[in-house]
C-alpha cells in the first residue's frame, strides 16, 4: 500500500491516472498532454506499474497503458475501513 500512496502523492501520476480514466493510450499519447521529456513520463508510468495502478500490454511495437481500478477500490476501501 506504501507504494500505492507514494505514486498518487505526485500530481504528474494522478493526471496519467485521469487520463487512462478516459481511454487506455500509449506513452507517447500520455507524453503529448505534459511538457516533459518522454523518458519522465516513462519513469512515471513506471512508478505507476509498480504500485499496480497501471498495466500495460504489448500491441505492435507499442505499450498501452490501463489504469487498474480494482487497486484503486481496494486501497480507498481499506483506507476508509480504518476511519470506522
Amino acid at each position: 500500500m506504501v507504494k500505492v500512496f507514494k505514486a498518487l502523492g505526485d500530481e504528474t501520476r494522478r493526471e496519467i491516472l485521469k487520463l487512462l480514466n478516459e481511454k487506455d493510450m500509449n506513452a507517447g499519447e500520455i507524453a503529448s498532454y505534459f511538457n516533459m521529456s518522454k523518458p519522465a513520463i516513462s519513469k512515471h508510468l513506471d512508478i505507476l506499474r509498480d504500485a499496480e495502478l497501471v498495466s500495460s500490454e504489448k500491441k505492435g511495437q507499442f505499450l498501452i497503458y490501463s489504469i487498474n481500478t480494482t487497486i484503486i477500490q481496494e486501497v480507498l476501501g481499506g483506507f476508509l475501513d480504518i476511519f470506522k
